[in-house]
């Protein structure tokens, strides 16, 4: 099995390397396709850096991870999907793996996200997706990508059990493994537990100061139970879908 590995955060992040790393480990045929620069928010656009819709890319070698090609892209997220997805990049891929993005994913702001749009934009096209977020909050200390490479293992099993084109949304809390809850399924929230908050600062000019939201998330959600301490898996497309699809139970811990 064959898996696209991207992200919104850029080729350089870390976690690109981590969700790489335990894609690795669990057997799948792995490439990256990474954008060059950072492209959080930008949700499944499909934009390429050049206005002629060329998509330039430059081979690159990701740390700790010699022997697997990387391409750094010229593109957000959700066209470097699409591109993968439509045999672009060489051969066909069966999962588009999208993450560890910097931050949480949840509620129904991931409509907005990057990360997401890989994912959803790999279901379109046929093809499974998995984002996978961290949730370090705003002003982190430390990164437990460690803590993410664990629950995406635990994961892994259960996407490759579903039928093709479905999409689960994982995210992880930013704390040691031994220190997360449970691996749950949950519901979107209404909103996230960081929002965006638009301020004009002059005529013609407008802000966008990213805060924490000022309202509980709902109980039981995505946002609610990750706050907790437990990671939290939301189907976003097909195992929602269709009720005759059961949900696996998460092997967690594993």
């Amino acid at each position: 099995m064959r898996a696209l590995v991207t992200n919104d955060d850029g080729i350089d992040s870390p976690g690109l390397a981590a969700l790489a790393q335990a894609a690795l480990e669990f057997g799948l045929d792995v490439m990256i396709a990474a954008p060059a620069v950072e492209s959080s928010g930008t949700s499944a656009g499909l934009t390429a850096a050049e206005d002629t819709r060329r998509i330039i890319s430059q081979r690159r070698v990701v740390p700790g991870l010699d022997g697997v090609e990387a391409l750094a892209v010229e593109a957000h997220p959700g066209l470097i999907s699409f591109v993968a997805c439509r045999g672009g990049f060489g051969g066909t891929f069966d999962f588009v793996l999208s993450g560890v993005n910097r931050g949480a994913n949840v509620g129904r702001a991931i409509l907005h996200s990057g990360t997401v749009g890989a994912a959803l934009t790999a279901q379109v096209n046929g093809v499974s997706g998995l984002a996978v977020s961290l949730d370090v909050g705003l002003e982190p200390q430390e990164f437990r990508w460690d803590t993410a490479v664990e629950l995406v293992a635990a994961v892994l099993p259960m996407l490759t059990s579903l039928p093709a084109a479905s999409v689960l949304n994982l995210n992880v809390p930013n704390r040691p493994v031994a220190e997360v809850k449970s691996l749950v399924w949950a519901e979107l929230a209404t909103f996230g537990a960081v929002q965006s908050k638009v301020d004009e600062v002059s005529e013609g000019v407008i802000e966008l100061v990213t805060v924490y939201a000022s309202e509980d998330p709902d109980p039981g959600s995505d946002a609610d139970l990750l706050g907790e301490g437990r990671a939290t898996l939301t189907p976003l497309l097909s195992v929602s879908g269709d009720p005759t699809i059961e949900r696996p139970s998460p092997a967690w811990p594993r």
